[in-house]
């Protein structure tokens, strides 16, 4: 460990990266113009290694999920895994899906409300055709929190508490053995009291199975609850990211700042201004200009940044775990 890395720091640093985008790129049509939604990502995921990402609606990163999973094909870069670059034929994926799992936010609109939990968590070991399914399925539900498993096999989503219901989809997850989970708002549908349960499992499978996991999500609390490092997206684009105490604690990007300064512990809130981010429409230098607190109120031309913001672009932060951002005002205090 060099003198200025935190424990934190060389910890990421030294992880083996296991899940990794490397400058992706991810277009759709809309309305006749191109929508940007990832437009230009470099993030690494390593073994046992938990990353939240975080944002407002619209900022790309379910896309971006997505894109990591092999939902979407980019339109330029490169996801990888394992070192190699992910392949779209249906083995490679059908392979790669075994590994890289995906959990949904709505456990209720992600659960057939016709089949049993023993049904909804057999279905990926009966794609896979894992041999002895009844001992995965108990096995994955024991893992997930629901004992005896036995005694939930028969059982319909609608007998089941919220908490309850996640956790089966965690166990469908879980029945195949991945070293990846990509957890979409996962706590979003549950009770505030069911949260921190599901938030606890995910940590217990990072220390009992060595997983890793990509947290999307909007909740900053929950990022700093369950997270190892955090990547902030705005636009398409991550703006900040590093180890999740340093970013969150003392947030540089104005952007980071705006979302730290809703929480009810923070002294002084942010209203942003301008209109909420339109991937068609990207505009020139800081793509965060236009709605940028220390733009609007004069500081960035105190301090001789102001043009520069609104006319020249940003480079692309790289996969690195130290803390780092995109800005302009920023990169005036190192």
């Amino acid at each position: 460990m060099t003198e200025t890395e935190t424990p934190v720091e060389h910890a990421a640093a030294t992880r083996t990266t296991l899940l990794e985008a490397q400058d992706l790129h991810v277009d759709f049509a809309s309305r006749g113009r191109r929508a940007r939604a990832v437009d230009g990502v470099n993030l690494a995921i390593g073994e046992g290694e938990i990353v939240a990402l975080v944002g407002e609606s619209g900022c790309g990163k379910t896309t971006l999920a997505r894109t990591l999973l092999g939902l979407e094909r980019p339109s330029s870069g490169t996801v990888r895994y394992g070192g190699a670059p992910l392949s779209y034929d249906s083995r490679s994926l059908k392979a790669y899906r075994r590994e890289v799992q995906l959990v949904l936010q709505d456990p209720t609109g992600s659960l057939n409300p016709r089949h049993t939990v023993y049904e909804a968590v057999a279905e990926g070991p009966r794609i896979h055709g894992l041999p002895d399914e009844e001992k995965v399925v108990a096995d994955a539900l024991s893992r997930a929190g629901l004992r005896p498993p036995e005694r939930f096999f028969l059982r319909y989503p609608h007998e089941l508490s919220g908490g309850q219901r996640q956790r089966v989809v965690i166990a469908g997850a879980l029945a195949l053995n991945p070293r990846v989970l990509v957890a979409d708002e996962p706590v979003a549908s549950l009770d505030a009291s069911v949260r921190g349960e599901i938030l606890a499992l995910m940590l217990k499978l990072r220390a009992d199975l060595g997983l890793s996991a990509l947290v999307v999500t909007h909740d900053l609390g929950l990022a700093w609850n369950i997270a190892d490092r955090v990547a902030v997206m705005y636009l398409g684009r991550i703006v900040e990211s590093g180890p999740v105490e340093q970013v969150l604690t003392a947030p540089r990007h104005p952007y980071t700042q705006a979302l730290m300064s809703v929480l009810p512990e923070s002294p002084e809130r942010v209203i942003l201004t301008g209109e909420p981010p339109d991937p068609t429409r990207i505009p020139g230098g800081c793509r965060f200009h236009a709605r940028c607190q220390v733009l609007a109120s004069g500081r960035a031309e105190e301090a001789g940044v102001a043009a520069r913001c609104r006319t020249e672009p940003l480079e692309i932060l790289p996969a690195v775990p130290t803390a780092q951002e995109a800005c302009h005002y920023a990169a005036l205090n190192p």
